[in-house]
């Protein structure tokens, strides 16, 4: 079932910025300046983002000179997909059960 900590990776992920930030990830390992670049987000802006990221887990860091580079966590979301499969096929398998009203 999904826990606690899913239900904050669902929030987090709920804000398109963040959202498009982990899309991005997902294609390659980026610097904040290369974030800024491709959201079009203020620096202080993404860097809240960011850090609202790391904190959920889903992304890490990578310090490269005076640069910070971001890698997404794939095996966040995979445990994530993997727990919504699991309710999908419960709800296939509770499709024909129907309590009865009193």
């Amino acid at each position: 079932m999904l826990t606690s900590v899913d239900a904050d990776v669902i929030r987090v992920l709920g804000d398109s910025l963040r959202l498009r930030i982990v899309t991005l990830l997902a294609r390659e390992t980026l610097c904040t300046t290369h974030l800024v670049e491709e959201t079009g987000a203020k620096q202080t802006n993404l860097s809240n983002h960011m850090k609202v990221l790391r904190e959920a887990g889903l992304v890490e860091t990578e310090p490269c000179g005076r640069f910070t580079y971001y890698k997404l966590k794939p095996e966040v979301l995979a445990g994530l997909s993997e727990q919504f499969a699991q309710l999908a096929a419960s709800a296939v398998a509770a499709g024909q059960n129907k309590r009865s009203c009193p």
